[in-house]
């Protein structure tokens, strides 16, 4: 296992751009369904054993992304009663700027944590 942080409590640069890879890979959900949470899975399921940092950016990047999955389902289904219409740009929105805060925050060697997740995936650091 790689060294996880420097003396100043941050992520190397190598981990830092892992974990922007986890939370940027969650675009591909624009070419592929299902591809938001897919792309960061992959990369946490492959780089999660080499780094702390990694781990923890992959777990919460699949947790918010099952989250805006499940929320845009809902959203879907109140289109039938009009609603819906009008929550599905609202979290379309909220998931590409939150991503890319993420992503942001991740580069900077942040632990970040997105507001309003679901995690069905536990997040611990020993």
């Amino acid at each position: 296992m790689s060294e996880e942080n420097n003396s100043n409590g941050l992520a190397k640069q190598e981990e830092r751009s892992l974990g922007l890879a986890c939370h940027l890979l969650a675009f591909v959900g624009m070419a592929l369904p299902f591809g938001n949470i897919l792309g960061p899975l992959v990369m946490w399921l492959i780089k999660k054993d080499d780094s702390a940092f990694v781990d923890d950016q992959g777990k919460e990047a699949v947790n918010f992304n099952i989250t805006i999955s499940i929320a845009g389902f809902v959203a879907f289904l109140l289109t039938f009663v009009v609603i819906g219409a009008f929550l599905l740009p609202v979290i379309g929105i909220f998931w590409l700027v939150m991503t890319i805060v993420a992503a942001v925050k991740a580069n900077g060697g942040e632990y970040y944590r997105y507001p309003l997740t679901i995690r069905l995936i536990k997040i611990g650091r020993a």
